[in-house]
């Protein structure tokens, strides 16, 4: 069987992780990190495009990669208009919704710098399971007022990762199984899984759910208001306080998980109380999303970086494990994620979707 040579991107707000994989297994495989100085000459996240593409050029004729050698390339999905879950050839439409998105994500900036290298090589771009995959039922759109209609934002790609993977251990398909994934990363998404397809999760880009090491989750709204208007935050300090600096952040000054396992090592009660607070309210989620399969889960399966603390899954474990067995898959195994959606689009397991907008 032919080894397929398959580039995957991976834009982070702080990093681009970039691999040449044959087949599954990653033969380069690099995290490159960019300082704030270096990002902060940019206006806007497009305004990285031309800087970030030219790091992974660099990093490709560093290590002798011939671009015309590659069979296909793929990049991480960005904030484009809700999908269903899937692989996606990159297109211009794809790219001008990228462009006019409302919301900002470095993971948009994968589907312009795969286009542009595989425009090079004669060969089309694709995503997969962007962060915007909308599998929803209409029930849980319903938010508690017209005006706010709850959205599908979420970790798609490895929630579908690794819901194959526990299917395929399990000699069973996704179609038959009723699942709970929680992603347990910088942000934290718990999602029902019903035969397929994520039929309600928590908004985990600004929204709702649990805290996590730098976003806030769900809090009070009338406090949220209140300050607000309090003429004491501006509208990007109020952002702020959601997303980047709440969660852990804000109460232990540090979004670094290790960091904090070292504190709770050395004795600190307060970073105990926050972690065990944090998989509290994953745990609560996970009974919510049991509710949504009303009762029939045949398992739940914890995943991200945050699922190597035996601190924070142990407490999970003992909160959820009368629900259903509790499985962990640690790390998120995104770049071969999108490896592994071209292989099987390759092999004709799945097809390749356009993107209508």
């Amino acid at each position: 069987m032919k080894k397929l040579k398959i580039l995957v991107i991976n834009p982070g707000s702080t990093s681009t992780k970039v691999a040449v994989f044959e087949n599954k297994v990653p033969v380069i495989e690099k995290s490159i990190s960019h300082s704030d100085k270096e990002l902060s000459q940019f206006d806007d996240l497009l305004g990285q495009y031309d800087f970030r593409k030219g790091i992974i050029l660099q990093w490709l004729n560093e290590n002798n990669v011939e671009i015309r050698q590659l069979d296909y390339v793929i990049g991480r999905g960005g904030l484009i208009q809700p999908v269903t879950s899937g692989i996606y050839q990159v297109n211009d439409k794809m790219i001008e919704d990228l462009k006019t998105s409302a919301m900002k994500h470095a993971s948009s900036l994968g589907a312009f710098i795969a286009q542009e290298i595989a425009l090079q090589i004669g060969k089309e771009a694709y995503i997969a399971d962007p962060i915007v995959v909308d599998e929803l039922d209409d029930i849980a759109r319903v938010s508690g007022h017209p005006l706010y209609e709850r959205k599908s934002v979420f970790h798609a790609l490895n929630h579908k990762a690794i819901a194959r993977r526990h299917a395929d251990l399990m000699d069973a398909e996704c179609s038959e199984l009723r699942l709970i994934v929680a992603h347990l990363g910088g942000g934290i998404s718990v999602g029902a899984h019903r035969y397929g397809k994520v039929v309600d999760v928590n908004q985990a880009l600004d929204g709702e759910g649990p805290f996590s090491p730098e976003r806030s989750g769900s809090l009070p709204v009338g406090d949220i208001i209140r300050n607000a208007f309090s003429n004491q935050y501006s509208k990007s300090e109020m952002h702020s306080n959601l997303v980047g600096n709440g969660g852990m952040k804000a109460y232990l000054g540090t979004n670094d998980g290790k960091e904090v396992a070292d504190r709770i090592l050395e004795g600190d009660l307060q970073a105990l109380e926050v972690i065990k607070a944090m998989a509290y309210q994953v745990s609560k989620s996970i009974g919510e999303m049991a509710t949504v399969l009303k009762g029939k889960v045949d398992a739940i399966l914890l995943t991200g970086g945050m699922a190597r603390d035996e601190v924070i899954t142990n407490e999970i474990i003992a909160r959820t494990n009368f629900i259903a067995p509790v499985h962990i898959y640690p790390g998120e195994d995104e770049m071969l994620a999108l490896a592994e959606n071209i292989i099987l689009m390759d092999h004709g397991k799945l097809k390749a979707k356009e993107y209508m907008g």
